[in-house]
């Protein structure tokens, strides 16, 4: 296993524990988040079953980073421990640095499409980051929104096939074509691929996009997806399969094939368009490291 270099803004994060407020912390999943500049891909796999437990692929934005101390009165699970964090340390302030982020969800296994997924994230002394919001929880009636909290630590890059202390890292997103401004539905295959060094994962999803106008002539889209489909690979002196899950898993992009032209050209410009094993993707995010 490699390090994280200090110039890299890229960011390969493991989930250490979740809960809702009214549940204990716990993890049943193996879920790892790259994050490269700004988007991201999510695989959580239920490690139980094997099944997937959640995708999810889209932007990452800061809105805001500013200093702050944590409440007296803060519990912080970390694992299936709390810690309980006494009034009596609390004239050292834990962080000075608490971020909110929001993400979009380009692709959801969930389907949670319009949901506002907006994220506090609370270094601990650990070095581990306590994320804090809401969001719907599917397992109940109508999926109301529930408040929750999921510890996070930030993992050192995988070494990959350029070696050690190096490496590249990028996001792409299917080209959904022009899927125009007229009223109706369509049909996208959507998927997402990305990579940190010796990890790469893809996600696929078929969506359909339906286009209404509002009465004031606004064209509004909603969103359904079906099953997810994934790969996770990671890199030990060559490409392994880490999970193939899905019914489209054996046809998503990947690296034991190898990508051609991979890291050069319009591989390097967010936004330029690229083939990868003949379908074309647009680059949102891609960094190097020599």
């Amino acid at each position: 296993m490699a390090t994280k270099p200090d110039q890299s803004t890229c960011r390969f994060s493991k989930r250490i524990s979740f809960r809702w407020l009214t549940t204990p912390a716990e993890e049943t999943t193996d879920t790892i988040v790259m994050s490269v500049k700004d988007w991201y891909v999510d695989l959580r796999i239920a490690t139980a079953t094997g099944k997937i437990d959640w995708a999810i692929a889209g932007q990452r934005i800061v809105e805001s980073q500013e200093p702050r101390k944590l409440p007296p009165a803060l519990y912080i699970y970390i694992s299936k421990e709390c810690i309980a964090l006494s009034k009596t340390n609390m004239n050292t302030p834990l962080t000075d640095s608490i971020v909110k982020v929001t993400f979009s969800h380009e692709l959801d296994s969930h389907n949670a499409f319009e949901t506002i997924d907006c994220g506090t994230f609370v270094p601990l002394p650990n070095g581990d980051a306590l994320e804090m919001g809401s969001m719907p929880r599917h397992d109940l009636p109508g999926a109301p929104d529930k408040e929750y909290e999921e510890v996070w630590r930030e993992l050192p890059f995988r070494e990959g096939p350029q070696g050690p202390k190096k490496g590249l890292s990028w996001v792409m997103e299917s080209d959904d074509g022009d899927l125009s401004n007229e009223e109706g539905s369509v049909t996208v295959t959507k998927t997402f691929i990305g990579r940190i060094w010796g990890t790469y994962l893809a996600l696929r999803q078929m969506q359909i996009h339906t286009r209404q106008k509002t009465p004031s002539g606004e064209l509004v889209v909603k969103k359904f997806g079906a099953d997810v489909s994934a790969r996770r690979e990671e890199w030990e002196s060559g490409w392994k399969e880490k999970y193939v899950v899905g019914e489209d898993a054996g046809a998503l992009p990947s690296m034991l094939v190898g990508f051609d032209g991979e890291g050069v050209g319009s591989w390097r410009v967010p936004g330029e368009k690229v083939q990868v094993q003949g379908k074309t993707y647009i680059v949102r995010a891609f960094e190097e490291i020599e």
